[in-house]
């Protein structure tokens, strides 16, 4: 898999969970994800960079476009080094939610992209990797 062409946010702030869903949907544009792919991407965009700043302290997110074997996609890779999640099965759960959230936001993300993967350790952070190919 290459990756032809990556930018980081840093997220601590909302105007900066704005500024994700910005750059998400710049890198859609140029995977030629369909308008439907590019909601999907740009939403789990949204809901990672809200659940980064709320839960995780702030953190970054890393914007790819990526090719393999031909097929074209976004991959956006948060992180934070924040309290991190104790039961990552609990927290992809809908309804789940350790603040004042509707608890859509990880299991939302992850039907929303097409591949997706969570590292987290209580008390070392979380990294969220979620990507999008075009179809």
């Amino acid at each position: 898999m290459a990756t032809t062409r990556i930018e980081r946010v840093a997220i601590r702030s909302s105007e900066d969970v704005v500024r994700v869903r910005q750059q998400a949907r710049v890198f859609a544009v140029a995977a030629g994800l369909s308008l439907v792919d590019q909601t999907k991407i740009i939403t789990a965009a949204s809901e990672l960079a809200r659940n980064t700043l709320d839960y995780g302290g702030g953190g970054e997110v890393c914007t790819e476009l990526v090719e393999d074997g031909g097929r074209r996609g976004v991959r956006l890779v948060f992180e934070d080094k924040g309290p991190g999640i104790a039961d990552i099965q609990a927290a992809l759960k809908d309804g789940f939610t350790t603040g004042s959230g509707l608890g859509l936001g990880l299991g939302g993300a992850r039907r929303l992209a097409n591949e997706f993967s969570i590292e987290s350790k209580p008390g070392v952070g979380t990294k969220v990797t979620v990507t999008r190919w075009r179809s």
